[in-house]
This record gives structure tokens, C-alpha cells and sequence, in this order.
């Protein structure tokens, strides 16, 4: 997995490229924590994401909690197969997707 940050202003953007699992989740974690604070717009960019699992969902979940309190949070570029997880697991209603 590869993760690419641009903060600009208080927008981050994370794009994530390959798969997002239970190996690479933590990088993403760690991340996202050391990244976070003072963010008021959180973009992930899952374009180049092949494949997410749980324990990908938990952190995107978990970011989620966090920017409820401090602004807001996107997932966008979801593919055809991040899409059907997104809607499998009910995270399309959790989750602001464009």
C-alpha cells in the first residue's frame, strides 16, 4: 500500500493506492493520527484502492469519529469493487462518498 498526503491549509488529503488490510491498516492509522490534528477537511482519495477490508474500514470509521467533531470527511473515487464492500458492510451511510 502506498499513501500519499497533501495537506493544504486545514485540508488533508490521503490518497491510498493498492490493498487496505489487516497488514497495511495500521500504517494508515498511524498516518492519519499523526496527521489529524487541526484538519478541518479530510479527503480520502481511494482511486487507486484495490481492495479494503475490515480492518480498513475501522480506521476509516474511526477518522470519521474524529472529523464528526472537527469538520468533515470525504471518500472519493471509490471503484466498482471498494464500492460493493461500502454498500455490503452499510458504510454508505456512515460514510460522506462522492
Amino acid at each position: 500500500m502506498t499513501i500519499t498526503k497533501n495537506l493544504e491549509n486545514d485540508k488533508l488529503t490521503v490518497a491510498i493506492e493498492g490493498r487496505l488490510d489487516t497488514t497495511t491498516a495500521p500504517q494508515l492509522e498511524a498516518e492519519i493520527k499523526e496527521s489529524i490534528d487541526g484538519v478541518k477537511e479530510l479527503v480520502f482519495d481511494v482511486k487507486d484502492l484495490d481492495y479494503i477490508s475490515s480492518a480498513g474500514l475501522r480506521v476509516l470509521l474511526s477518522a470519521q469519529k474524529v472529523m464528526n467533531k472537527q469538520g468533515k470527511m470525504v471518500v472519493t473515487g471509490a471503484n466498482e469493487a471498494v464500492m460493493e464492500i461500502f454498500e455490503v458492510t452499510g458504510f454508505v451511510d456512515i460514510l460522506n462518498l462522492e
